[in-house]
């Protein structure tokens, strides 16, 4: 490790030393080597691309998807002097040419991007020429596909990196199993002897398990909570409803108590986390959109009231507890009837095989080159937008397709001058094409509407020269420009030699991520019902192996209880007859057994969606039957 590093992990944050795993990866970086790091839930990730943005000469690419980690770690970072920004949606015009200035005089050392950022053609275009010395990639366990949150957007975070020319990248998570980590490698063109690995187990976390049903479950939470001293606590849910029906719960015993969930607004979101951040004894009950990127070292708690959807979330959700090294409590209260809507949600996701049949004849019957619009595309055939874009990669993958530049369909832009005065920056050629642009767009009260291309061959131009030109008055507070309505481009580069066949193929894929997922669910039950050390076989799933068993789990305190079996739900089968005159009347989007199977379960699609379909009574009537269950019982009604 040079003395550069060391004296900068001094003089701007303040540590004498490194921790374990991060020297290693910051040399690699500062030798000039592509890096995977996998370090559990707060151990020291940010700091392998935050310390080598101020030692490295050009731009430092952040890609995380996590706005509320971006916003923690940029306020933390300035307040330190070091410059970081981050672009999103929610950022003001000013404040977008703020920080875009910024890159390309030099002064901003670390950009932060989600990786749908990637999908503006504004950025794109203005990050071309910049010079990219270090391209990270956060939550890199997204690009495999058989990781557990899986986002096609970070399969093609490769090829943007190479298409930059970024001079090395950065690949961190906290959990990645051996086969996702060598997924990550291969993705990113990392070297084996590039991936650091530093061990997971955290020996001041204590995990226990309570086995519950769904009677006594908030009995049991309540006893567990006033038993133990009060600390800084979360309480993981599955559903939003949950988050509110808990705390309010917890209220009504006496307790501080705030729910947090993604359905809430966003400055009653921010109101709770800034609560807890700086109380000492708290109580957050949240959905797992608490927690990323929260930053609190004596988080003293973590309960799960319900099942976590597998081993990594699990791990990373326990690993918000005690990062300060004291000794910590993470208590899983085990009920086998949250299967029921964990699975739900997988097999919500699975389309009608009719569905990807029709997608793949929709494809390959275009142009050689096409552009589509991807809501449409998913409302067209009835498959979710993110099984959508995964079956589209899998197209690219596969070499059927490739991907182009996304573009958008339809700009408004509102002067902020009088229009003559915009007119007067411009003359001879120029002014015309600018005026006749303005001719073309549709005037509403305050906005102008336009097509890029439409536009383009109205005037015989190329469709960049008017995005460009909107740009420009743009960013000389001319107007005030939105771009909208996103279409995605694709060039065919073969087409299959039997659409069925490949249909099909798409269809099992399906099926075996349905499986996959389904499985994840298994391995937290089989873990919560170990007689043995539960640290230990979390770690051996990681690719870890402990030398001795924790000592201090439900296993090893020879507490272990059996997981009981889900409760049986029986169907009346006069629901057949009920639910008959909504299929009849719905018959697109009610015109196979899974859809159906999908109606009564409370699971929603784009056509039931369009059809308006979750305001019907019978919308969920089934929520609380295992999902094969139902589908099982409409294939046999609609059969008789």
């Amino acid at each position: 490790m040079s003395s550069d590093a060391r004296a900068a992990l001094k003089q701007h944050f303040d540590f004498d030393d490194f921790r374990p795993g991060q020297g290693e990866a910051v040399g690699h970086l500062l030798a000039g080597h592509s890096t995977a790091a996998v370090f559990p839930t707060g151990g020291g990730k940010s700091l392998c691309y935050q310390l080598p943005a101020l030692l490295l000469p050009g731009l430092t690419l952040v890609v995380s998807p996590l706005i509320a980690l971006m916003k923690d770690q940029i306020d933390a970072l300035q307040r330190r002097g070091i410059e970081a920004a981050r672009l999103d949606s929610t950022l003001s015009l000013d404040e977008y040419r703020s920080v875009m200035d910024g890159v390309r005089s030099g002064q901003l050392r670390l950009l932060y991007v989600a990786p749908e950022r990637f999908n503006n053609e504004r950025f794109r275009e203005a990050i071309s020429g910049i010079r990219i010395s270090l391209f990270a990639v956060d939550e890199a366990h997204c690009i495999s596909e058989w990781g557990h949150n899986f986002r096609p957007d970070y399969l093609k975070l490769a090829g943007f990196a190479r298409q930059y020319e970024a001079e090395r990248v950065l690949a961190l998570t906290a959990t990645a199993t051996p086969r996702v980590l060598d997924d990550i490698c291969a993705g990113f063109d990392i070297r084996p002897e590039h991936a650091v690995r530093t061990g997971f187990y955290r020996p001041n976390l204590g995990l226990r398990t309570t086995v519950t049903s769904v009677s006594d479950r908030d009995d049991v939470l309540l006893a567990a909570l006033r038993e133990r001293p009060p600390g800084p606590t979360i309480v993981y849910v599955t559903l939003q409803r949950t988050a509110e029906e808990v705390a309010r719960c917890l209220q009504q015993a006496g307790l501080t108590a705030q729910a947090y969930h993604a359905g809430m607004k966003d400055e009653e979101r921010a109101a709770v986390q800034d609560a807890f951040m700086a109380s000492d004894s708290s109580i957050v009950v949240a959905t797992i959109a608490f927690g990323m990127g929260i930053d609190k070292a004596n988080i003293r708690y973590v309960y799960h009231y319900n099942l976590p959807k597998s081993l990594e979330n699990y791990a990373q959700e326990i690993g918000r507890a005690g990062r300060d090294g004291k000794i910590s409590i993470c208590h899983s209260l085990v009920c086998a009837d949250d299967l029921t809507v964990l699975e739900n949600f997988i097999y919500g996701d699975t389309p009608d095989p009719e569905g990807v049949r029709g997608l793949v004849d929709d494809v390959f019957a275009r142009e050689t080159e096409f552009d589509v619009s991807l809501y449409d595309l998913s409302s067209q055939h009835d498959i979710r937008p993110l099984v959508l874009r995964t079956l589209l990669t899998r197209l690219e993958l596969d070499g059927y397709l490739e991907g182009g530049t996304p573009f958008y369909s339809a700009y408004k832009f509102k002067p902020l001058v009088e229009p003559e005065q915009i007119l007067d920056r411009f003359d001879g050629e120029r002014r015309a094409f600018v005026s006749n642009m303005f001719d073309s767009a549709k005037q509403g009260r305050v906005w102008f509407q336009l097509d890029p291309a439409q536009a383009a061959i109205d005037l015989r131009v190329d469709r960049l020269r008017v995005i460009r030109a909107l740009d420009w008055m743009g960013d000389q507070q001319l107007l005030e420009v939105q771009a909208g309505g996103v279409r995605n481009r694709y060039r065919r580069l073969r087409l299959p030699d039997d659409p069925q066949a490949m249909a099909d193929e798409l269809a099992a894929y399906n099926l075996k991520r349905e499986e996959a997922e389904t499985s994840r669910l298994l391995q937290v039950l089989d873990l919560f019902g170990l007689e043995g050390c539960r640290a230990e076989a979390l770690g051996s799933h990681f690719g870890e192996q402990l030398e001795a068993p924790c000592g201090q789990c439900t296993g090893c305190i020879g507490e272990a209880e059996p997981v009981s079996s889900r409760s049986t739900q029986t169907i009346a089968d006069s629901l057949w007859s009920r639910v008959q005159p909504t299929v009849a009347g719905a018959e697109e989007a009610l015109g196979s057994p899974r859809s159906v199977a999908r109606f009564l379960c409370g699971l929603s699609s784009p056509r039931s969606g369009r059809a308006r379909l979750a305001k019907d009574p019978l919308f969920g009537e089934l929520s609380d039957v295992p999902f094969q269950d139902v589908l099982e019982w409409v294939s046999v009604s609609g059969d008789h």
